[in-house]
């Protein structure tokens, strides 16, 4: 059993926890994930890890309540346990010194980015951070973000915290701006990450995102993840979660991400009549 060491409450459907996984911790890197079960008739929910800390054992998970497993997962408590705890698992990020690095986190993806940033900074990199949502409710980790950057830039789509504009508003600016960008890594949602990585194809800037597929076993097996990256099948979770931005499919990982929103939509339909209603 896997415990909440500490549970924060970001925003209403936002949520963070500590958890105790030592061995987890002790071989994780920027950039992976790992896949959670609450309970024994859980489903496995594969999530992106946030921090860690060697030292103490635990790893920082950030995640948002848009299901009915991630809604049940919001309603655990500081000292619950979760069954499974499943990691490290997928590729680590590229970290390399390439020189001046753009870091973009989109509302949750804040969180997987922040790891990433902190060690392309421990590389020497010269790191600008941008944090965007769609509005200031959907922002979190703003001070620990920019205490690993350069330059630090917010922005929200209602202009209620800082520049108001999209990413793509952004990202442009700053290319504008500093004339040469060796390096970019964007993650948040499918749109986000498919329009900034059409705005730096031209200029030829090395994008990466990170996929956030559906995904079952993890491990290579089931398939489920499967996206297209240039003329190739590749799975997210054994060849990723990273990928070259202008080789991805998006509008295929758009379509497949949609595959099963009726069924989510009646999953928390009957959780939240207990079943009885016959909408299930």
């Amino acid at each position: 059993m896997y415990k909440i060491l500490k549970k924060e409450v970001l925003s209403p459907t936002l949520k963070l926890f500590e958890i105790d996984a030592p061995k987890i911790a002790k071989k994780c890197q920027a950039g992976q994930f790992i896949i959670l079960r609450i309970d024994e008739k859980g489903e496995r929910i594969p999530l992106t890890i946030a921090d860690f800390n060697r030292d103490k054992g635990t790893i920082t998970l950030i995640f948002a309540e848009v299901g009915k497993s991630t809604q049940q997962l919001g309603r655990m408590e500081a000292g619950d346990s979760l069954v499974d705890f499943i990691g490290p698992l997928g590729c680590p990020s590229e970290i390399e010194k390439y020189g001046r690095v753009v870091c973009i986190g989109g509302g949750v993806g804040i969180a997987p980015v922040f790891p990433i940033t902190r060690a392309l900074k421990e590389a020497g990199n010269e790191v600008i951070g941008i944090a965007a949502a769609r509005n200031k409710d959907l922002l979190f980790w703003l001070d620990e973000f920019k205490a690993q950057c350069s330059e630090f830039r917010v922005c929200t789509d209602d202009g209620s915290l800082g520049e108001k504009g999209l990413v793509t508003d952004i990202l442009k600016k700053v290319i504008e701006e500093k004339g040469k960008i060796d390096y970019i890594i964007a993650i948040g949602p499918l749109p986000m990450m498919k329009f900034t990585a059409a705005l730096t194809k031209p200029y030829g800037i090395k994008t990466m995102v990170s996929m956030n597929s559906i995904m079952v076993d993890g491990t290579g097996m089931c398939g489920a993840c499967r996206l297209t990256v240039g003329t190739e099948t590749k799975f997210a979770c054994v060849d990723g979660p990273e990928f070259d931005g202008h080789l991805v499919d998006f509008n295929e990982a758009q379509r497949r991400s949609e595959i099963y929103k009726d069924e989510e939509q009646r999953a928390i339909a009957a959780a939240s009549c207990g079943g009885g209603c016959g909408c299930h």
